[in-house]
């Protein structure tokens, strides 16, 4: 067996061009010359005005390529051997770097980007491919300054030394660095959580302190450099980081063969972030402790393998790709191990590199763990409490329960909760704050007679915003706990059903495995309604969105039906928070079409978009906007979640939808007049009904005599206004972020029915 040869360690120099050229000349750094037989290629960086450098035919330039500002160029070599600097008004020549093409000739080379891990990673690292790929050559990219890569390369040998199995023999290894930084001048080191691709609450994060030795590669030549110096005469090279292990192949030969193997000589690999559970404290991970994949997240990171002598001239090596040639897809894949870089001791946990509510174990990576020998912290096994009473028949039937919160709503409580006790719904968990038109008395009066619960709003005493405080208090209301399913939901949605007898006995037939229900919402428009008269809004108000109505974004937001069934941690605004990863296998989440929604919409989404909306049988139906007076109060009263923004001109034009008639709810209206009379029976609450109402038409009168919203609602009424509310469906996104203002008197003039688009190039704030 040959023995193992001495690591060898090598510094690219970068040279100033001013110093180059005797203190004059444009700043800027040549990076490295190497010699390509008569001729030479030159890397630059920090170049002066590309506008200085000289085109191909002149000064000798044979060939030039810039790629992200970082040129490239070859020329023809001067009669000394030196290569002349192919900018104006230089003299300079540059003397060449060696060509060491000739140490990595014919092996398969492992070419890794390394940024903090320890020696024992990359030795495990090196084993690995030297094992299951026969890598007999590693080039190891060190992002430290120049002692602290002396310091790994000593380690690493040391390691290799101390290895009494001899596995790595035969094998060359080199240690590069730089003698200055390469990273992003502006940005922290790369293990910053704030560059984990999966970390959650990035936009809470402060910026770390820029780091221009470890911050993210900032140079986009490196990698070519290297080929050119080092590795253009190796049989087949794969770049990947020093976290990275590729699967051991199947049959389909090494990926080097692969390569070699290939049309074009380039192959594009795949690769999935991997995670460990949880990290014993104080220890370093390992290969070994990455157990976890998210279960919302597909392979989304690539790296390549080439054969250099089969790429076309031209081609560039670059970080992720190679610039040239078309790729061929690699069947072998590898796996990013995340806290090999971002959760080591004293850094981040595994918490604040992605969120431990996708992970779930893999059995793959199980086995795995099993060959590095490995002790990795497992995912617990137990059912919490609400799944285990789950499982014994504590959630087995459909009773809803409906969680709310409510502010000045008082005139269309009474239907609202008629409504959704007619198709089926009993139970109504509601929280006001700061109501004056009798909104809280009267849920106080329905409370003692057994129609609701009413609570009073904890926003203030938990320092929560209104709806957030009062979903975190419903986890501990025991209607919520003995629920057999859960929807937050606000007093102008109402749950439309499409099949059957329009019940939610029909909704659950018709998906009788469904354990999570989303319902997009439906806009319903003012349908030019003015005033505010005391009827039912589900029958007043029928013209609506066109189901299509991908645009605003607001328009496909849903709610979701959750069986309560020990899923999630908590209640959500718009589905339910802290996804169980032992929950993921039991999921059957389903759109109001009954079709699956997918997984990488189960954690984060809020809305629909146009693969996952689906009214066929059930909706959400939002009067966002009700009648023009009403919306006065509407404005006045404020936002129950967003309260810092003004329900202005832009929201009315956003959510005031009059596109399209639709008369469904009609057919509910038998069941929905038999329950409001009912209620309406009891003088009580005929009376409590009939104060909110006479206070809402007060309230209107008094806004009304203010000129503010007077001109408000004149505006809203206004003819202009009117046609925009049919005209939705032709606008960008950008016209509804930028309000009503921004349309042209010419497209208000278009009939709905006119094939047209109209967008505009939004800047500054969004108006509200």
């Amino acid at each position: 067996m040959k023995p193992m040869q001495p690591i060898l360690r090598r510094t690219i120099i970068a040279r100033s061009l001013r110093e180059m050229n005797g203190g004059s000349g444009p700043e800027g750094e040549l990076i490295a010359a190497h010699p390509a037989g008569e001729f030479g290629r030159l890397y630059f960086r920090d170049t002066p005005d590309l506008g200085l450098l000289l085109p191909e035919g002149q000064g000798g330039v044979m060939w030039s390529r810039v790629v992200s500002d970082a040129p490239t160029m070859t020329v023809r070599l001067n009669s000394d051997g030196t290569a002349p600097l192919p900018i104006r008004d230089m003299t300079a020549s540059a003397a060449l770097d060696p060509d060491e093409t000739g140490i990595f000739a014919g092996r398969n080379v492992l070419l890794g980007k390394r940024s903090r891990e320890t020696a024992e990673v990359v030795l495990d690292w090196l084993r690995w491919h030297r094992s299951h790929h026969r890598a007999d050559a590693a080039l190891i990219l060190d992002r430290g300054p120049p002692a602290e890569t002396d310091g790994f390369a000593a380690d690493l040998a040391a390691l290799i030394r101390a290895d009494e199995t001899a596995e790595l023999a035969g094998m060359t290894l080199m240690v590069v660095g730089f003698d200055r930084p390469m990273g992003a001048a502006d940005h922290g080191p790369e293990w910053h959580p704030l560059y984990a691709p999966d970390s959650p609450g990035k936009d809470r994060m402060d910026p770390p302190e820029p780091d221009p030795w470890y911050a993210p590669l900032g140079y986009r030549l490196t990698f070519d450099l290297m080929r050119q110096r080092f590795l253009g005469e190796a049989r087949a090279v794969v770049n990947l980081e020093v976290m990275d292990l590729l699967a051991i192949p199947e049959g389909e030969g090494t990926i080097f063969d692969q390569a070699l193997a290939s049309e074009t000589g380039f192959l594009l690999i795949r690769g999935q972030r991997a995670y460990p559970w949880s990290l014993r404290k104080d220890t370093e991970p390992g290969f070994g402790d990455h157990i976890c994949l998210r279960f919302d997240a597909p392979p989304r990171d690539s790296r390549w393998c080439v054969a250099p002598a089969a790429l076309p001239q031209g081609a560039i090596w670059m970080w992720v790709r190679i610039l040239g040639p078309a790729p061929q897809l690699s069947p072998t894949m590898f796996t990013r191990c995340m806290a090999l870089r971002f959760a080591r001791p004293g850094s981040a946990s595994v918490g604040q590199i992605v969120p431990k509510t996708s992970l779930v174990e893999d059995e793959a990576l199980l086995a795995r763990s099993a060959l590095f020998g490995a002790d990795p912290m497992r995912q617990p096994k137990e059912l919490p409490p609400e799944a285990l009473a789950v499982q014994n028949g504590a959630a087995s039937g459909n009773r809803v329960a409906i969680v709310t919160t409510m502010k000045n709503e008082g005139p269309f409580i009474l239907e609202w909760i008629a409504y959704h006790r007619a198709i089926g719904i009993e139970d109504f968990l509601i929280y006001t704050n700061d109501c004056t038109d009798g909104t809280d008395s009267f849920l106080q009066l329905l409370a003692r007679k057994g129609i609701c619960e009413w609570r009073e709003n904890p926003f203030r005493e938990v320092q929560m915003k209104p709806q957030h405080a009062a979903l975190d208090a419903a986890n501990d209301e025991a209607m919520v706990k003995a629920a057999d399913w859960v929807i937050c939901m606000d007093v102008d949605e109402y749950i439309a059903v499409h099949t059957g007898d329009h019940t939610m006995k029909s909704l659950f037939a018709a998906v009788p495995d469904a354990n999570m229900i989303s319902l997009t919402w439906r806009l319903y428009g003012n349908n030019d309604i003015d005033k505010f008269e005391d009827g039912f809004i589900t029958q007043s108000f029928t013209r609506a969105a066109r189901e299509f109505a991908n645009k605003p974004h607001q328009a496909w937001g849903f709610k979701t039906l959750c069986r309560n069934a020990g899923l999630f941690k908590k209640l959500g605004v718009h589905r339910p928070k802290g996804l169980l990863p032992t929950a993921v296998d039991r999921i059957n989440w389903v759109n109001g079409s009954g079709r699956p929604m997918p997984q990488n919409q189960w954690r984060n989404a809020w809305r629909s978009h146009s693969g996952t909306y689906g009214y066929d049988l059930v909706s959400l139906n939002h009067y966002a906007v009700r009648s023009a007076e009403s919306f006065l109060v509407k404005r006045d009263r404020g936002r129950v979640n967003h309260v810092d923004r003004d329900q202005g001109m832009a929201y009315w034009f956003r959510m005031n939808h009059n596109v399209v008639e639709d008369r469904r709810m009609q057919q509910i209206l038998p069941i929905l007049q038999a329950e409001f009379d009912r209620l309406m029976a009891d003088p009580e609450i005929r009376a409590a009904h009939e104060g909110c109402v006479a206070a809402h038409a007060a309230k209107i009168k008094e806004l009304k005599a203010q000129p503010k919203y007077q001109a408000f609602h004149q505006e809203l009424i206004g003819a202009r206004l009117r046609k925009l509310s049919r005209l939705h469906g032709h606008f960008g996104a950008n016209v509804y972020l930028a309000g009503p203002g921004v349309v042209p008197d010419e497209i208000v003039a278009r009939e709905p029915d006119e094939e047209f688009f109209f967008t505009v190039e939004h800047a500054g704030d969004t108006q509200h």
